[in-house]
């Protein structure tokens, strides 16, 4: 039973995380410069997971946890803005201003699996504890 505990508390911890870099996701939709105020658009980051052998059981149930949080390779979103303060002012993108290439669907998407993904762990747990309670009921 608390293997099962484990398993799903692990798996709350791992959506919990993806929750929290796509909040930061579209919170940075219109990030033009990085932390130094150079003119680098918000780069999207995305959650990996990966089963955790640490957390497994003997009918092969394992845990999850996050490998890795990466961030996106998409080319920037470029608009022709010639008067912007952050404006390209030579090249092939002279005049534009790059943008991040994060689309708003997907990332409101990705965050309601994820916050679907973490009920039905909640109600794992709540279950594993219920059966505990009808265990030890039947036992006493």
């Amino acid at each position: 039973m608390l293997g099962a505990l484990d398993i799903s508390t692990s798996a709350l911890v791992a959506q919990r995380t993806r929750l929290n870099a796509i909040s930061g996701n579209v919170a940075n939709m219109s990030s033009l410069t990085d932390e130094t105020g150079k003119a680098n658009p918000y780069r999207a980051r995305q959650v990996v997971f990966e089963t955790d052998p640490s957390l497994s059981t003997s009918d092969g149930a394992a845990g999850v946890r996050v490998s890795e949080i990466k961030s996106d390779n998409a080319e920037p979103l470029y608009r022709y803005q010639p008067n912007h303060p952050l404006a390209i002012s030579d090249g092939d993108h002279k005049g534009y201003v790059a943008y991040p290439n994060i689309d708003l669907t997907t990332q409101m998407v990705d965050a309601l699996e994820s916050t679907r993904a973490y009920e039905a762990n909640v109600g794992v747990m709540q279950i594993t504890k219920d059966l505990s309670r009808e265990t030890l009921s039947i036992i006493a």
